[in-house]
């Protein structure tokens, strides 16, 4: 809906002294702070009009007002003011982060980055593991039990224990390692399931229930969600009264970060955006709070879009801060890994 230029002025100047001291704002205050040479009176017209729309609120307490989700939405899709970042000094913050180490360890830079600057929650989800692998190793721990070795195409490392109903000698794990590797390195586990069905009917029983464990968990574990979301400084959010203000809020806050089976969703949702998107709590039903934003923006490897980043925080942030880092963060990375993986 059309809001004439009043109205935008008004609103804008109340989201931004909300976000600022966290009080209901008062006709009074807008009065001074809006720039308008206008009456409290007529501004009590206007902001009555704006929380008919449902743009702002009234707490049961103030005579001010308060923004509410929607209002959020128009202050930062048609009037926020996004503040210019000083580039120079964020690159040369994130510059030997993003630059050493594996692509986890500089995704988890990453996280730690947002957080840091934004002193919120700084989030990634992780690019998507591939379930190819490009050779496997055995090592015996004791007996019965082994570990299985993966290493991905990129060199990533992947470890799984293995409980075996037969005591394997070295020289064994060497032997069916080697098969495995000769015959299959390259392919998905899922292609090598169905290939071992057919080509080891030559091997002895006990070699061949050794390969199928290996393959059943090298599948599990390159299908394996568990670290797909990189979460940093989640304690900020702690600190922050809007979210963790009672005991039902505090109780979906730690759910949200231990499950993370709606921040999956809402990142999936991003991925297939382009730029930084803003989901609003009580607007967005991705959202899972109703005090709670979330800022995300996709991230890159060699031109191709292989995750999300963002910063979670209260609905009242300073998102004309929050969107530059956003976006500014998932450009460095998209640079740093795509440097690492040519």
């Amino acid at each position: 809906m059309q809001l004439d230029n009043r109205a935008q002025t008004l609103l804008k100047a109340l989201v931004e002294r909300y976000i600022a001291d966290g009080q209901p704002v008062g006709s009074r205050e807008l009065s001074r702070i809006s720039g308008l040479d206008l009456s409290p009176a007529t501004i009590r017209n206007v902001m009555a009009d704006l929380e008919n729309l449902g743009f702002v609120a009234s707490p049961h307490t103030s005579a001010g007002r308060i923004p509410t989700p929607r209002g959020y939405r128009v202050f930062v899709d048609t009037l926020l003011t996004v503040q210019p970042i000083d580039h120079s000094n964020v690159e040369s913050r994130m510059q030997s982060s993003l630059q050493s180490g594996s692509s986890q360890k500089v995704i988890s830079n990453a996280a730690q980055i947002l957080s840091s600057l934004s002193e919120f929650a700084g989030i990634v989800m992780t690019p998507r593991r591939e379930s190819v692998f490009q050779h496997i190793d055995f090592l015996r721990l004791s007996e019965k039990r082994i570990l299985l070795v993966i290493v991905g195409p990129t060199g990533d490392v992947q470890n799984r224990l293995l409980l075996t109903e037969v005591d394997y000698t070295p020289s064994q794990l060497i032997q069916a390692a080697n098969y495995i590797n000769q015959n299959y390195g390259g392919l998905s586990f899922d292609e090598v399931k169905l290939r071992l069905q057919n080509e080891l009917q030559q091997l002895r029983d006990d070699m061949t229930n050794l390969m199928q464990v290996a393959v059943e968990a090298g599948s599990d574990a390159m299908n394996d969600n568990s670290d797909d979301v990189v979460i940093s400084g989640e304690r900020n959010l702690l600190s922050v009264n809007d979210l963790s203000s009672n005991m039902a809020s505090l109780r979906k806050l730690f759910e949200l970060f231990e499950q993370k089976t709606s921040l999956m969703q809402l990142l999936d949702t991003s991925n297939k955006a382009s730029g930084v998107q803003i989901f609003i709590g009580g607007e967005s039903n991705l959202v899972p709070m109703d005090h709670m934003s979330v800022v995300t923006s996709p991230y890159t490897v060699n031109g191709k879009v292989v995750g999300t980043l963002g910063v979670i925080g209260p609905t009242r942030m300073a998102y004309e801060r929050v969107i530059p880092l956003v976006d500014i963060t998932a450009k460095l990375l998209s640079n740093a890994l795509s440097h690492s993986n040519p």
